[in-house]
């Protein structure tokens, strides 16, 4: 078996272990609620890393015989590996992934299980939903997207195009902190560089005036003229609105996103659940299962910002 480095996962170990069972309590629900309702029951995993995720457990002192305890190292499911187990079986599993190691090791994965409709794809998974996504028979499939990505990487046009199927249900983990690091809180801190990414993500130049200050001018008590530099009115909870704002100008039901890490602050995650399918039957029951398994997740206390 080839050894891969797959300790890839971003955020800490509390965030992975909360986004993959709520992702996993979803998938199987899904699964079970329409089989045999349609002809093809999809999972699409479009940064599906290597399919499992190492923990490296510290040493922590010393045993009843005084002996030192050694750090170990255990290695659990990832995404791409829920979504195998899950009964009933999905008709068909799609993992996208760009870094050639944690290919392989999907290209392993799939080999360790040959009855299964398994496509791994390499590249950019932007470019793969927005170049292949059109190109299949949603009339008789309905899917699952989990999108994962490392940082901002999701494209706002990749969004549209997954909305547009009418057919996918999206699991989407929206990296908050990043937007926030981004979005410096003045105007005059953000290249060219971050401005098109936020542009990129959030699919609209509008967030600048949306989220800052409006340029004012000022005439001092000589006639002179000065400009106060522009800074950011959102906080995190603003910017976090506004996303989920905007998501709901393509998708027709976006559930208020579940704050990762769950009880820990900062938030550096929004963990967002879309349905791009618009019939109101269908947004009733994935709005139910998803509202209840968000819920579950929440930690007892009220959750503060």
């Amino acid at each position: 078996m080839t050894e891969v480095d797959d300790s890839h996962e971003f955020g800490s170990e509390d965030v992975t272990e909360t986004k993959l069972r709520l992702l996993e309590k979803y998938i199987q629900a899904f699964a079970t609620a329409l089989r045999g309702k349609f002809p093809r029951i999809w999972y699409i995993d479009a940064f599906a890393g290597t399919g499992s995720r190492t923990i490296k457990v510290g040493a922590t002192g010393a045993n009843i015989f005084g002996e030192a305890k050694e750090e170990t190292v255990d290695r659990k499911r990832g995404s791409a590996r829920i979504a195998l187990d899950v009964q009933p079986n999905f008709d068909r599993l799609i993992f996208m992934e760009q870094r050639k190691k944690h290919y392989d090791a999907l290209v392993e994965l799939k080999q360790q299980h040959p009855t299964r409709d398994i496509f791994v794809l390499q590249g950019d998974a932007n470019e793969i939903i927005q170049s292949q996504l059109h190109l299949a028979d949603w009339r008789g499939t309905r899917a699952v997207i989990f999108l994962d990505p490392y940082g901002m990487n999701v494209d706002w046009k990749t969004l549209e195009c997954i909305a547009s199927t009418g057919a996918i249900d999206v699991w989407y983990l929206f990296s908050l902190s990043g937007l926030f690091r981004q979005a410096a809180r003045n105007i005059s801190a953000i290249d060219q560089h971050k401005r098109n990414a936020i542009t990129r993500m959030l699919g609209t130049s509008e967030w600048e005036a949306e989220l800052y200050q409006r340029e004012e001018v000022y005439t001092d008590l000589f006639g002179q003229e000065s400009k106060h530099e522009r800074q950011r009115i959102a906080d995190v909870a603003g910017l976090e609105k506004y996303v989920t704002k905007r998501l709901r100008t393509i998708f027709p039901m976006v559930l208020e996103p579940f704050a990762l890490p769950p009880v820990r602050r900062p938030q550096i995650f929004s963990l967002y659940f879309a349905l791009s399918n618009n019939d109101p039957k269908a947004i009733g029951l994935a709005k139910n299962i998803a509202s209840h398994i968000l819920n579950s997740g929440k930690p007892s206390h009220t959750r503060s910002r």
